[in-house]
Order: structure tokens, then C-alpha cells, then sequence
């Protein structure tokens, strides 16, 4: 068993509402037999405040790499940035590790 970095984009009205569509979507695609590492692997995730002027993609990628303990764990939550809902609304970034 090993683990990777997963990032997926979703879309809802709310965040729990964009992480069942990702998890549908990516277990239609990946299956759900374990071990996809996939965002199938996440059971919940973590609301992750995007910094002022921050781009949500390289800042997840920034908090994957510092091994930011909100999301570092691959049997714990994922990570969960909202874009801006001025530029892309209702539109969410979930990341973090997942095992394949």
C-alpha cells in the first residue's frame, strides 16, 4: 500500500454538496474497491481558509508540501479550498493524500 496526492475540483451550492458530487464522480471513474487514490478514499474533509491574493491550486499544493497537519494524514480528512465566488462560484478544491 503506498499513498499520493489527489486534487479534484468540485462544484455544489455548499461544500458538503461539492465533496458527495467528487466522491460520486471519482467512484463511477476509479471504482470503490479501496485504494484508488482518489478523493473515494476521504470519508470528510476540512475547510482550509484561503489566504488574501492566494491561488487555491498553489496553495494546496503548498500545504501538501509542508506537510500541513489539517491535511497530511492519508486516513484523514481531505482538504477543502472554496474558489472565489466572485471569479468561480460554488466552486470548491479538495486535496490531500489518499492511499493506492
Amino acid at each position: 500500500m503506498g499513498a499520493t496526492t489527489f486534487y479534484t475540483i468540485a462544484h455544489g451550492k455548499t461544500p458538503e454538496e461539492a465533496f458527495t458530487k467528487a466522491r460520486e464522480d471519482a467512484e463511477r471513474i476509479h471504482g470503490h474497491d479501496g485504494y484508488t487514490g482518489t478523493i473515494v478514499e476521504k470519508s470528510s474533509f476540512k475547510v482550509i481558509p484561503l489566504p488574501k491574493g492566494e491561488n487555491p491550486e498553489l496553495y494546496a499544493e503548498l500545504l501538501i508540501e509542508i506537510d500541513d497537519p489539517r491535511i497530511d494524514d492519508v486516513s484523514g480528512p481531505a482538504g477543502c479550498i472554496a474558489f472565489s465566488k466572485k471569479v468561480t462560484p460554488n466552486a470548491y478544491l479538495f486535496f490531500g493524500w489518499a492511499a493506492e
